[in-house]
This record gives C-alpha cells, structure tokens and sequence, in this order.
C-alpha cells in the first residue's frame, strides 16, 4: 500500500470539499473555460451550474495517464452529466476532447468564439441576476437534489421548495411588478 503524502490527501479532501460547497451554494456559479480543462480543473468546472467554453477548450478526466483515478468528484459528475457510457470512456481512455464534442455530450451549456468567452459570460449572469435570490437558490437545490431520484421524492423536492418560493417577500415583489409592468426590485427574503 501506497502511503500518501499530507499535501496529497489535504487536496484530494480539499477539491472534494470545494466542490462540494460550490454545488451546495445558493448562488449559481458559472464557469468561463479557456484553454486546458483537464484533471481537477475538469472536476471543478463540473461543480458549476453553467459551463460555457471557449472554442479552442480541450477536456477530459486524464488522471488514468498517470496511473491514478479522479479523486475530486470527477467520477461522479461527470457519469451524471454525460451519462455511464460517455463517462467510462472519457476515465478509462484519459483522453482528451474539443469544446465542440463536449457541448455534444452535454459536459457544457455553450461553446462561443474565444474572444467572446468573458463577455458571453457576463451576459449569462446578467441574465440570472434579475431574478429572485430565494427563488434561484430553491430551483438549484430542487434541481440538483432530485436527479437521480424517483418520481415521488423528486415531486416532494419540487413542492416543497416551490412552497418556500411562494410563501417568500420576492414573490410578492415578482408578482406585482409583472402587473405593474416594470422591473422587480428583489430583496432576498
């Protein structure tokens, strides 16, 4: 047995632990992908809610080059965004892939120019910042927490965070500015 060094096991746990608090986050987190995706960057892109890559990214879950496993979530992430055949493929060849064949499994939202990355970015977070802080933090948590889950427990999930939602200060905001007709003014409450 391999004795693994306190620098080995502290960023293994440490990854684990980000992403994990990422995907628990009531904030949406977006990812901007640039240039070498690979290994643990892959893994924390993987955490984020919307991955939007640039045109000339390259991908992939590389640690079986050197003779380790993912150990940051990667396994597990990538098996629920591309499926189980797709993602045994990606671990147990380490090889890497183009922007344009992940949009095509579904490991990204979007691929844009490279120019355009930061902007397209920005633009999708502008998007989302006009709504509800509580109604987003609900939908990212009944969204993450019913994949996987039968029909029943998703639909618990869903009312009951669409309870919460409606029972919240920004619905009311919501509600009555869409009959006033101008922007809401949300407060987080």
């Amino acid at each position: 047995m391999v004795e693994k060094t306190a620098v080995e096991q502290f960023s293994r746990a440490s990854l684990w632990d980000l992403t994990f608090r990422m995907e628990q986050s009531r904030k949406p987190i977006i990812a901007a992908i640039a240039g070498f995706c690979l290994g643990g960057g892959c893994e924390l892109a993987m955490a984020c809610d919307v991955r939007i890559a640039a045109e000339s990214a390259k991908f992939g879950q590389a640690e079986i080059n050197i003779g380790i496993i993912p150990g940051g979530g990667g396994t597990v992430r990538l098996t629920r965004l591309v499926g189980l055949g797709k993602a045994m493929e990606l671990v147990l060849t380490g090889r890497m892939i183009s922007a344009a064949e992940a949009l095509r499994i579904n490991l990204v939202n979007e691929v844009v120019p490279d120019e355009q990355l930061m902007a397209e970015a920005k633009k999708m977070a502008q998007v989302i910042s006009r709504h509800s802080p509580v109604a987003l933090g609900l939908a990212k948590y009944a969204v993450q927490n019913s994949v996987g889950a039968d029909l029943a427990t998703g639909r618990a999930i869903e009312n009951t965070c669409f309870s919460l939602a409606f029972a919240s200060e920004d619905k009311t905001e919501g509600m009555r500015a869409f009959l006033e007709k101008r922007k809401p003014f949300y407060k987080g409450k």
